[in-house]
């Protein structure tokens, strides 16, 4: 089953669980979905790699609104950003731990050959895509940095 069936599926589970948090947040993942389906120049389809990259900008997009309320002394507004974002996170592919993720960049240096700083630009160019949903680009960038310094 894909991601965009599962989402489905569990639309329905949380209607009938009378999940209110849940059915919000899958509800407006399967719209983003159906919009890039219907995008033009998606054929009507929607691989699992772009559903990961739509949920990942969702999840971002929920903590930086709960990171605004929560400035703006809304707090009940940031608990439901934070917990739609924890909805959508379990439709994500696990996080690599920093090790993992050291490791992964590692392989990809030594694929690419780079040396320096100079050559950023084409690791941060492969481990995006390498790494794409399982582990956040600001973590990438701060550890390629570090790594090619």
């Amino acid at each position: 089953m894909d991601l965009f069936d599962k989402i489905s599926d569990d639309i329905r589970k949380a209607m009938l669980a009378r999940d209110r948090v849940r059915l919000e947040a899958l509800r407006g993942a399967k719209k983003e979905f159906l919009e890039a389906k219907t995008a033009k120049g998606a054929a009507g389809e929607l691989p699992d790699e772009k559903a990961v990259a739509i949920i990942t900008k969702m999840v971002k997009q929920r903590r930086e609104s709960a990171k605004i309320y929560s400035e703006n002394n809304r707090p009940e507004l940031a608990e439901n950003e934070l917990a739609e974002a924890a909805v959508l996170e379990e439709y994500l592919p696990a996080q690599l731990s920093a090790e993992e993720l050291e490791a992964e960049l590692r392989k990809i240096i030594a694929l690419t050959g780079a040396t320096s700083m100079k050559d950023m630009g084409k690791v941060m160019g492969v481990a995006s895509k390498s790494l794409a949903g399982r582990a956040d680009g600001r973590a990438i960038n701060m550890k390629v940095k570090e790594m090619l310094s």
